[in-house]
C-alpha cells in the first residue's frame, strides 16, 4: 500500500487555504489604512505641536519675518521643534501639505490611493483645531 495524499485531498486543503486567505486579506488591508490614518493625525498634532510652541517663544507668530512658509525654520534651532520635514513629503501613504505665515496655518493629510493608503483626509489649523473630510480625495488629484 501506498503512503500519500490523493488528488481529492490536496484539493481540500487548497480550498481551504484559499478561504481562510479569502478571510484574512481583507482584514490585513483594513488594518494597515487605519494604521495609516492613525499616524497621519499623530504626525498633524506632531506639526501642530512643533508651531504653537514655535508661536509661544516668538511674541505668537507662526513663521519668521524673512517669509519662510514651510517647516524648515522648525529644524533650524537646537533642540529643533521639529525633527525632520513634512511638508511637500510623504510618509505612510499619506501626503502633506503645509500653509503657514505669521498668524494662521493649515496643514492637510491626504491619502495617496483612496484604496489602500486611507479613506480620510485631515486638517489640522492654528489652535491645533482637527479636522477630517470622509470624502477621499487622494493627494494630486
Amino acid at each position: 500500500m501506498k503512503k500519500g495524499f490523493t488528488l481529492v485531498e490536496i484539493m481540500i486543503v487548497i480550498a481551504i487555504v484559499a478561504l481562510l486567505a479569502a478571510i484574512a486579506i481583507p482584514h490585513i488591508l483594513q488594518a494597515r489604512v487605519i494604521a495609516n490614518e492613525s499616524a497621519a493625525q499623530a504626525t498633524l498634532k506632531t506639526i501642530s505641536t512643533a508651531l504653537e510652541t514655535y508661536a509661544a517663544a516668538n511674541s505668537g507668530l507662526y513663521a519668521p519675518a524673512n517669509g519662510m512658509t514651510n517647516d524648515s525654520y522648525l529644524r533650524i534651532p537646537t533642540p529643533p521643534y521639529l525633527n525632520k520635514a513634512y511638508c511637500a513629503q510623504t510618509e505612510s501613504g499619506y501626503a502633506y501639505g503645509c500653509v503657514i505665515d505669521k498668524i494662521d496655518y493649515s496643514i492637510t493629510a491626504r491619502p495617496t490611493n483612496c484604496t489602500t493608503s486611507g479613506t480620510k483626509s485631515f486638517t489640522i489649523t492654528a489652535g491645533g483645531v482637527l479636522t477630517t473630510d470622509t470624502s477621499c480625495t487622494p493627494a494630486g488629484g
